[in-house]
C-alpha cells in the first residue's frame, strides 16, 4: 500500500479489507503485487505472453503464470532480480541448503523470498544492486530489517532508499550524479524519475553518462565483445555488463593490459614449438603461372619466428605467391630454410646486407604486378593479402598500400603514420585498441610501416627501390612513402589489412638510436620542401596529421544514432546520404548524439570502409569532441531539428573549433504538422498554438545553417512558413529490383516499419489495421489470410496490444528483406499521421511489391491514386479493406500497379540525381 495509496485510502475508510483483497478483485489488472515484481516488466521482456495467452492457459495476469511456472527459463519479473546472477552467487555462498548443486531456474524467486539459500543479503541478485556493500554503508538499515520493518536491504532500496537519495551500490554514486548532471537533479526534483539511479538504468547508461567518480565506462563499451553481447541481449546495457566482468574477474575484460615482454616470449615459444611440424611438411610456394603478388622478406637468424610467418603467408593467400627471401648470413637453421620451404627464391648471403640493400638486391627477381614488403616476424590476419590487393588494384593513383599493426600485446603498433615538419614521425594510435572507431577506416596517410607495405612493382622499380642513402636501415619506407606521394600518388592505410607484429627488430640500443638520428638528418635534408608543409610535432595535432587532405570537404555528419540501414524510421535516408558523401570523395565522420549498442560488425558492415564511424561517442562527449577536432572539419551536416536544437548551444560555445559556414540541418521530418494531425486523429486535446506558431519554434534553432533540407516540396513549404528560405528538397536513393514471384506465388499481406516508441505512427496504424481493417479482411479473404510486420523495435516499447490480434505475424531483426518483399502479395500503410516521406512505400515498390496506402502518405509521396498505389482513404477501413482486396483478388490490377510503381520510383528517387543534390546542397552551404 505504500506504493499505491488510493488503495491504503481504500482500506482505511472501510472500503478494503486489505491491500491484498483489492489486488485480488481489481488491482491485479494494472497495479504490481509485490516490490520486486512489475507488471510491465514481465510484459515487455516477455512479449510473447499476451492477455490472449494468459486466458487461453487459465492465469489471471503475468504474476499468475510467474507463480505457476514462468520462473522457468530464468524469466524476471524486475531488473533488481536477474535469476541467473542469483544462482551464480547462491552457488558460491556459504549455505548449507545449496548442497554443491545448481539452483532450478524454475526456483529462484521463491528461494530468494523464503530465505531458503541463507540470509537475502548474503549475495547479489543482479547486477544493480550489492547488498554487502549497502549494508555496511548504510549500518542503521540492518537494525531495520531486524525490527521487521523490511525483509532485506534490497526491500529498503526499492521501497524508501531511492526516494531518499541513497546509492544502491559502489559503482553508482546518487549524490555525484544528481551533482553532476543537473538535468537529472531537475527530473528528479519534477518526480518525472524516483532517483538518479533510475534515470541511468534508464537513459544514461545508454547515454554514456558517469556513475560515480572514476567509473568511465567509454572505453570499456568500445570493446567489441561488450557490444555484441548487448545486442544480443545477454546484457541490457554497458554497465550490467562492466559489473558482470569486475564480479566475475572475467579475464575477456580485464583492463590491465598484457605485458608485451610476456607476450612475445609466449609467441616465441610457440613458434618454436612449429619447428618439428615445419621439417615433416615443407611449405610450398611453387608458382604455376604468372604470380599475383611478389613477397619480398629479409631474414638475419630467428628461424622459428621466420616459418611461424611463411606459414601465415602461405595460408593467408591461396594465389600464385613469389617469394623472394633474402638470407642476410644466418647463423642459425635459417641458413638451411631450402629444406623447409620449397618453389622459393631464396639467396643466402655472405655478408649481412641489412634490410634495405637486401630489399633493393630481392627487387632484381621480382616478376609480378606488385611487390609486398614483408617483415619475417609478422602474421597475418585473414584476407590480408587479398583486401591489400584490392585496394591496389581500386585506383591507379595509389602508390602504396599499408594496413593495421598490431603488437603481440593485443595494442597498435600503428594506424596509419605520421610524419611531423621537424622530420620526426609517429604510429598513429599506438597502444591503442585496434576496434577504436579511429583505426577503422581507409585513409590516405603520410607512410605505413615496411613491416607489410605493398606497392606497384613498375612504379618501385622506377624509382629505384629505397634510398641506399639509408643504409643498412631506417627511414627507408618514410622517404619511399614522401617520394611516392611527391610524384602524385597515394599512401593508403587500409584497416582491413590486419597484421600482427612480433616487432622483434624494433630495439631501442645506443647503436640503433644513433643510426635512427642519422638517417632523420638525411631525411629532413632530402625532403625539406615536403615537410615544411607538414605539421609541427605535437600530440594535439595527431587527428588533424593522420590523414592526407583529400580533394573532397571533411564533413562531419550528426544523427541521433549511428545510422544503420536496418532501423528504418528515417536511418535508411541518413545512411545513403553518408554514402553519397563518400562516393562524392568527401571524409566523412559520422557522430550520434545517442549511444546505441550494436556488434561492430554490424556497424562496418552498414558503411563506405572511408567512413569514420564513431559508434563509441555521445552528446555526453561533444564538447570535448569539438575541442579536440579543432580545424578537423569544413562543414557539419546535422540530421533531424531535435537534434540540432539539442547541441546548439555546444556549437555556440565551441564555434571557435568549427568552420564558420557549411551547416546543413536536414530537417528529415517536419515535427508540426504530424503533431496536430496525431491529436485530431487521436482525439487529443487540440493544441492552442496555431500551425504557424508551432513550426517557427520547431525550427528556431535553424538559423544557424546555411542550408535547410526537406524530404519533399511539401515540407519545403512548412520550413518556408516558418520563416526559412534557404531549402533544399532532397528525397530518397533507390534502385529498383523487382522480385520475381509471380502473382500466384505469392500470398499474405506485409508491413514494414520502425517502432521507435509507444506513439509511434507505425505502431499507431498497425493497431488500427488489425482492429479495423483485418476483420473486413477475413471477411472477404477468409480467415487464412495474415499480415507480417516487419522492422526493428525500441527494447522496452510494449507490443502485446498487437500481439493479442489474431492474424498477425510480428518479425523482428530481419537484415534482408528481399525474400520477404517476393514472398508476399500486398503492402499495407495504413498509416493515419506521419511527416516526412514514407520509406517504405518506396522501397516496396521498388521491390516490386504493390502497396495500398493511406491518402496522408499518398500525399506526402506526390503519387496518383489508382496508378502508382491504390487508395485506402484517409484511412477509412472500409476503403482500405476493399482495396486490399481489390489488389489481392485482381492480378491485372496488381500488374498494372506495380508496373507504374516502379516506373515512378525510378523518376522519384535516381541515385545518380541524389547524388547531385546531395552535392549542390553541400556546396551551397559552404558558398
Amino acid at each position: 500500500m505504500y506504493s499505491y495509496r488510493d488503495v491504503a485510502a481504500g482500506v482505511a475508510d472501510g472500503q478494503w479489507q486489505s491491500g491484498f483483497q483489492h489486488y485480488v478483485c481489481e488491482g491485479y489488472k494494472v497495479y504490481a503485487p509485490h516490490w520486486l515484481f512489475s507488471e510491465e516488466y514481465y510484459g515487455i521482456f516477455n512479449p510473447e505472453l499476451t492477455a490472449s495467452v494468459f486466458r487461453a492457459e487459465g492465469f489471471a495476469n503475468g504474476y499468475d503464470h510467474y507463480l505457476s511456472g514462468g520462473e522457468c527459463d530464468y524469466r524476471s519479473g524486475s531488473f533488481f532480480f536477474d535469476p541467473a546472477v542469483f544462482s551464480y552467487f547462491s552457488l558460491r555462498a556459504s549455505c548449507p541448503a545449496r548442497g554443491g548443486s545448481k539452483v532450478e531456474a524454475g526456483s529462484c524467486y521463491s528461494l530468494f523470498l523464503d530465505g531458503a539459500y541463507g540470509r537475502a543479503d548474503a549475495c547479489r541478485v543482479s547486477w544493480y544492486f550489492d547488498p554487502v556493500w549497502y549494508l555496511k554503508h548504510y549500518p542503521d538499515i540492518h537494525d531495520l530489517i531486524q525490527k521487521g520493518e523490511y525483509d532485506s536491504s534490497l526491500h529498503h532500496y526499492l521501497t524508501t532508499g531511492q526516494y531518499n537519495g541513497y546509492s544502491p551500490q559502489a559503482s553508482f554514486s546518487e549524490e555525484f550524479y544528481r551533482k553532476e548532471y543537473p538535468d537529472v537533479a531537475a527530473c528528479v526534483a519534477a518526480g518525472q524519475f524516483r532517483s538518479g539511479y533510475e534515470h541511468f538504468l534508464v537513459a544514461g547508461a545508454a547515454e554514456g553518462r558517469v556513475p560515480a567518480p572514476g567509473v568511465s565506462l567509454a572505453q570499456y563499451t568500445s570493446l567489441a565483445p561488450v557490444r555484441a553481447d548487448i545486442e544480443s541481449g545477454l546484457f541490457r546495457d554497458p554497465y550490467s555488463h562492466w559489473m558482470a566482468s569486475e564480479e566475475k574477474q572475467d579475464p575477456r575484460f580485464c583492463s590491465d593490459d598484457l605485458v608485451e615482454t610476456e607476450a612475445r616470449l609466449a609467441l616465441r615459444q610457440l613458434a618454436k614449438g612449429l619447428t618439428a611440424e615445419a621439417a615433416r611438411k615443407p611449405l610450398d610456394f611453387t608458382c604455376s603461372g604468372t604470380p599475383a603478388v611478389s613477397v619480398i622478406m629479409v631474414v638475419y637468424n630467428q628461424f622459428s619466428l621466420t616459418m611461424k610467418g611463411l606459414a601465415s603467408l602461405r595460408d593467408n593467400f591461396s594465389g600464385n605467391i613469389e617469394l623472394i627471401v633474402i638470407d642476410s648470413c644466418s647463423g642459425d637453421e635459417v641458413s638451411r630454410l631450402n629444406r623447409y620451404v620449397s618453389g622459393a627464391k631464396i639467396v643466402h648471403l655472405r655478408y649481412n646486407a641489412g634490410f634495405l640493400l637486401s630489399c633493393n638486391m630481392a627487387l632484381e627477381f621480382v616478376t609480378a604486378d606488385a611487390v609486398l614488403y614483408l617483415n619475417n616476424d609478422t602474421i597475418l590476419g585473414p584476407g590480408a593479402i587479398s583486401a591489400a590487393l584490392n585496394r591496389l588494384q581500386s585506383d591507379p593513383r595509389i602508390g602504396a598500400v599499408g594496413g593495421k599493426i598490431i603488437r603481440t600485446n593485443g595494442l597498435l603498433q600503428e594506424a596509419g603514420s605520421i610524419i611531423w615538419r621537424d622530420g620526426a614521425t609517429f604510429g598513429y594510435l599506438r597502444d591503442q585498441d585496434p576496434n577504436c572507431p579511429e583505426a577503422n577506416f581507409v585513409r590516405d596517410v603520410d607512410y605505413c610501416s615496411g613491416a607489410f607495405l605493398l606497392a606497384p612493382t613498375a612504379l618501385v622499380k622506377s624509382m629505384g627501390g629505397f634510398d641506399r642513402s639509408y643504409c643498412p636501415a631506417y627511414f627507408e619506407e618514410v622517404d619511399f612513402c614522401v617520394r611516392l606521394i611527391r610524384k602524385g600518388y597515394r599512401v593508403v592505410y587500409d584497416p582491413s589489412v590486419i597484421i600482427e607484429h612480433f616487432e622483434f627488430a624494433s630495439s631501442a640500443s645506443s647503436e640503433s638510436l644513433a643510426l635512427m638520428q642519422r638517417n632523420r638528418r638525411i631525411f629532413v635534408a632530402r625532403q625539406s620542401e615536403f615537410l615544411r608543409n607538414q605539421l609541427p610535432a605535437h600530440a594535439g595535432n595527431a587527428v588533424l596529421a593522420r590523414s592526407r587532405r583529400g580533394d573532397g570537404p571533411r564533413v562531419l555528419y550528426i544523427e541521433d544514432r549511428i545510422p544503420l540501414r536496418n532501423l528504418g524510421s528515417g536511418y535508411v535516408r541518413s545512411n545513403e546520404i553518408v554514402r553519397s558523401l563518400a562516393r562524392s570523395g568527401c571524409a566523412v565522420t559520422v557522430f550520434p548524439v545517442n549511444v546505441h549498442y550494436h556488434s561492430l560488425g554490424r556497424i562496418y558492415g552498414d558503411f563506405p570502409d572511408t567512413v569514420e564511424v564513431l559508434y563509441n561517442r555521445s552528446e555526453v562527449g561533444f564538447d570535448a569532441f569539438l575541442e579536440e577536432r579543432v580545424g578537423s572539419f569544413d562543414a557539419v551536416w546535422i540530421g533531424r531539428t531535435h537534434n540540432l536544437a539539442r547541441i546548439l548551444p555546444i556549437l555556440n560555445k565551441n564555434s571557435r573549433y568549427l568552420p564558420a559556414k557549411g551547416f546543413v540541418l536536414d530537417s528529415e521530418a517536419v515535427v508540426s504538422p504530424r503533431l496536430l494531425m496525431r491529436d485530431r486523429v487521436l482525439g487529443l486535446d487540440q493544441r492552442r498554438e496555431q500551425m504557424e506558431d508551432m513550426l517557427r519554434a520547431e525550427f528556431d534553432c535553424a538559423y544557424y545553417c546555411q542550408q535547410i533540407v526537406a524530404v519533399t516540396e511539401q515540407e519545403a513549404g512548412f520550413i518556408r512558413q516558418a520563416g526559412h528560405r534557404n531549402v533544399s528538397i532532397l528525397g530518397h536513393a533507390l534502385q529498383t529490383r523487382p522480385t520475381a514471384a509471380t502473382f500466384a506465388q505469392r500470398s499474405g499481406l506485409l508491413f514494414v516499419g520502425a517502432i521507435i516508441d509507444e506513439y509511434s505512427p507505425n505502431l499507431d496504424s498497425l493497431l488500427w489495421f488489425m482492429k479495423e481493417v483485418m476483420p473486413r479482411l477475413r471477411q472477404r479473404l477468409g480467415n487464412e489470410i495474415r499480415l507480417t510486420a516487419v522492422g526493428s523495435r525500441t527494447r522496452g516499447v510494449d507490443l502485446r496490444g498487437l500481439r493479442e490480434f489474431d492474424g498477425i505475424d510480428i518479425v523482428e531483426g530481419v537484415e534482408s528483406l528481399e525474400e520477404i518483399y517476393n514472398l508476399h502479395r500486398v503492402f499495407v500503410a495504413p498509416t493515419r499521421f506521419a511527416g516526412g516521406i514514407p520509406y517504405k512505400v518506396h522501397e516496396s515498390a521498388s521491390y516490386g511489391l504493390p502497396v495500398v496506402a493511406s491518402d496522408v502518405l499518398i500525399g506526402q509521396l506526390g503519387w496518383t491514386a489508382g496508378h502508382d498505389t491504390l487508395s485506402g482513404g484517409a484511412p477509412d477501413a472500409e476503403t482500405f479493406a476493399a482495396a486490399v482486396t481489390e489488389l489481392y483478388r485482381n492480378e491485372a490490377v496488381w500488374t498494372q500497379v506495380r508496373d507504374e510503381a516502379l516506373r515512378r520510383v525510378k523518376a522519384d528517387c535516381d541515385p545518380e540525381q541524389f547524388d547531385v543534390s546531395v552535392r549542390e546542397i553541400l556546396e551551397a552551404a559552404c558558398r
